[in-house]
């Protein structure tokens, strides 16, 4: 089957792929520059204090930020997958409407019968003109002019 000359849906791409990849290389910094000042002292200095500052907090926002994309990618293809779901629903709609009065494999959607059907449903008894009613059943049995 041919592909489809529709639009691709959108994803998450390079914008996001920038960041995450960003927050990534300044986490390996942090960590590379953390490990070279814990190899050369053996007390825990300022600077040692602040790179593991930087470390987690780089390691967590390229985590946190790597999760939104693919979270974003995956809604993206839900989105995508429910857009052509609609499409066909309203597709087969269109084509059961238009088949009603053959004999295939589609069922016609069922219609509201009108104001004339509800009549010829009804028993003889139920029939009753609104001119035929007395006043006292148009309101309910009760007469209000007391």
């Amino acid at each position: 089957m041919a592909e489809s000359s529709r639009p691709q849906p959108y994803q998450p791409g390079a914008v996001s792929l920038f960041f995450v990849a960003k927050a990534g290389v300044f986490a390996a910094a942090f960590w590379i520059w953390l490990l070279v000042l814990v190899l050369r002292t053996d007390s825990a200095t300022g600077l040692q204090v602040l790179a593991a500052t930087g470390t987690i907090t780089t390691t967590l926002v390229a985590v946190l930020l790597g999760a939104r994309m693919a979270l974003q990618h995956n809604a993206a293809i839900r989105h995508a997958e429910v857009k052509k779901l609609l499409v066909d629903i309203s597709w087969n709609a269109f084509a059961a409407a238009g088949n009603a009065e053959s004999t295939g494999k589609v069922v016609p959607f069922p219609t509201v019968p009108g104001d004339g059907e509800f009549a010829a449903n009804r028993s003889g008894a139920d029939r009753v003109s609104v001119l035929e009613r007395s006043t006292g059943e148009r309101n309910g049995g009760r007469d209000r002019r007391r």
